[in-house]
């Protein structure tokens, strides 16, 4: 078998390396071209003769454009990446009767109410991310290819820039912080979403009558917000031994802290339907933001 994975240098195409490569040969593709492949997602004849030149069984999408608040001043850009983009994919795919896999967000809701959200509710994205977001799920869907479209939030990774990393930074630096404490979801490792991928790949290719494939959502189990979330982070470093400045951090509301683009106060996305369609345990959010922090931390300690 033979995978096209586009993405590979951000957090979670970098875990697709390692939990693919079992399943058979992965080419992996970041930006840029190389050896006449091109991995740009703004380039759609380049995207075309790739997946020509390559001709996958797989085509696992883990590019995209995430700069939240950038998009509201660059909605033409985020649309050519995370919808435009995903028509060409997704034609291909149908053309040639191949499976793609793509990842999506809970921003396509506008994070109202308090339970968690289910594949059939309605989307309503607050921001011009969400949007773009949304459209690159509509064309997957319309194009009628075989896919599998997994919605996610509040991603991290042990490498790149995320919120683990940078709370440890600004905890070295500055006495007190302010953290939202109104936003909720699940904090999810960029090596689950990587390991489920794979076991969902290998899932539909063996019995796709069983497993057709379609919308899901994945994120870790239980639920918690950024405020508790960055305590857990400056807590565990402090007992491991690191230094830290920080003596007060407090807990404020979205509407004190604004963006250019609105955050949906709701971000619990329900497992339900993932979890009986594949037979999936997944882990408590804790649990993985643990196991990155000691990876963080060993190599940040004496």
């Amino acid at each position: 078998m033979k995978i096209l994975l586009f993405g590979k240098t951000g957090q979670v195409g970098w875990e697709l390396q390692r939990t693919l490569a079992p399943l058979g040969e992965v080419v992996a593709l970041n930006q840029g071209c190389a050896d006449g492949l091109v991995g740009d997602l703004t380039d759609g004849a380049g995207i075309r003769s790739t997946i020509a030149a390559v001709s996958p069984d797989v085509i696992v999408n883990a590019a995209a454009y995430t700069a939240v608040d950038r998009a509201e001043s660059e909605p033409d850009l985020a649309h050519r990446v995370n919808a435009a983009a995903l028509e060409v994919l997704a034609g291909e795919a149908a053309a040639c009767g191949i499976w793609l896999v793509h990842y999506s967000t809970d921003y396509v809701f506008d994070g109202s109410g308090n339970r968690p959200w289910r594949e059939d509710d309605l989307p309503s994205p607050l921001s011009a991310y969400g949007s773009s977001k949304l459209a690159g799920e509509e064309a997957i869907q319309a194009s009628g290819c075989r896919h599998l479209i997994l919605r996610t939030s509040w991603v991290y990774s042990a490498r790149g820039s995320n919120f683990i990393r940078t709370m440890l930074k600004l905890t070295s630096e500055r006495e007190r912080l302010a953290v939202i404490a109104d936003q909720i979801g699940a904090p999810t490792g960029a090596d689950l979403l990587a390991d489920v991928t794979a076991h969902l790949v290998r899932s539909v290719l063996a019995n796709p009558v069983a497993h057709p494939g379609g919308l899901y959502h994945l994120v870790a189990a239980g639920e918690t917000n950024w405020h508790e979330y960055a305590n857990l982070i400056i807590d565990e470093a402090r007992r491991r031994g690191m230094a830290l400045k920080a003596k007060e951090i407090t807990p404020i509301l979205s509407s004190d802290w604004p963006s250019l683009a609105a955050r949906p106060l709701n971000s619990r996305l329900d497992t339900t339907r993932l979890r009986n369609d594949f037979g999936l345990r997944l882990p408590d959010w804790k649990f993985g933001v643990m196991r990155q922090l000691d990876q963080i931390l060993d190599s940040a300690l004496p």
